[in-house]
């Protein structure tokens, strides 16, 4: 049985959703409903007078989320939203809803440039960021810094299941890359700081003409830039339609660019090594046990980029 099924730990979750509402002077409408079970989270969406609220869980790995969301609201809570509970020790979260997803908006609209203005917001949030680097790394937030990042990718080669002898061989190959990589772009003197690690139009939300940036469970300290690998080669860049390389990404990527365009030269430059090892990054940092075919298809994403 999953634990986010198992009947006792879901009358645990509701009487602390119900106890905290009603310190907020709230109260719970109707059933509770479970619309998200996976292995590493759940969420419960929560019906209330003016509105639904939504609980999220998350497995022992990413209960950091809670204290990251709270840090972020604290500095940035004009994109994102303040949580109206946490329980910090078991990773719980209680969140007002955060209106229309931006995929759905997207959709309707038939138009990727929203995109133009989130990904500048975004950058924002990363910069201002920077200076908390020690304040992230005590709430538990992956330390995945260029300076660690080779040593962890041979070290979640070792782990990993399901490789091929051949596979195996190709990704072992590749350590000394992975190093080569790093130094390079390290030398463009960005600053590292938070990273989503899975930055996509299903976490971003519309809500009153504001763009608010969510679900930060997958979040790392690396370098900034790692996150393009994911919002430019795994979502923008397959359009309206789901058809890979539809769009040219580089408007979006000089978008998000132009907010770091005080931190050094050639930053477009520095996006080539930032895109193949934001995929070293995401295996890494998104490696669960028992879930290695995901861990698999974005070592082949690194494995297969341009050099």
């Amino acid at each position: 049985m999953s634990p986010w099924t198992d009947p006792s730990w879901q009358a645990e979750a509701h009487a602390w959703i119900h106890g905290e509402l009603e310190r907020l002077g709230a109260g719970v409408v109707g059933p509770i409903e479970q619309p998200h079970i996976v292995p590493w989270s759940t969420v419960m969406r929560v019906p209330m007078g003016d509105g639904d609220a939504y609980f999220k869980a998350n497995a022992p790995e990413l209960r950091h989320e809670a204290a990251l969301t709270t840090l972020l609201a604290a500095l940035r809570p004009d994109c994102v939203p303040p949580p109206l509970a946490v329980e910090l020790e078991r990773g719980w979260i209680l969140m007002a809803d955060a209106g229309t997803r931006l995929r759905e908006a997207i959709e309707s609209e038939r138009d990727l440039d929203p995109w133009l203005e989130v990904l500048p917001l975004y950058a924002g949030v990363q910069l201002d960021l920077a200076g908390h680097l020690e304040e992230l790394l005590a709430l538990g937030t992956p330390d995945l810094r260029l300076a660690t990042l080779a040593a962890k990718y041979e070290r979640l080669l070792g782990e990993l299941e399901g490789l091929s002898p051949e596979e195996s061989r190709r990704l072992r190959a590749l350590v000394p890359r992975v190093a080569e990589l790093c130094d390079e772009l390290a030398a463009y003197g960005v600053p590292e700081t938070i990273q989503h690690d899975d930055f996509h139009d299903g976490q971003v939300y519309v809500r009153d003409g504001r763009y608010l940036l969510l679900d930060w469970g997958d979040a790392c300290v690396s370098h900034p830039f790692f996150t393009l690998s994911v919002t430019l080669e795994g979502v923008i860049a397959w359009g309206l339609d789901d058809v890979q390389d539809a769009v040219d990404v580089a408007p979006f990527r000089d978008a998000y660019l132009e907010r770091f365009a005080g931190n050094g030269a050639g930053l477009v430059d520095a996006c080539k090594p930032a895109l193949r090892l934001g995929w070293v990054c995401r295996a890494v940092n998104g490696h669960l046990p028992g879930q290695p075919e995901q861990t698999r298809t974005r070592l082949r994403m690194f494995a297969d980029g341009r050099p």
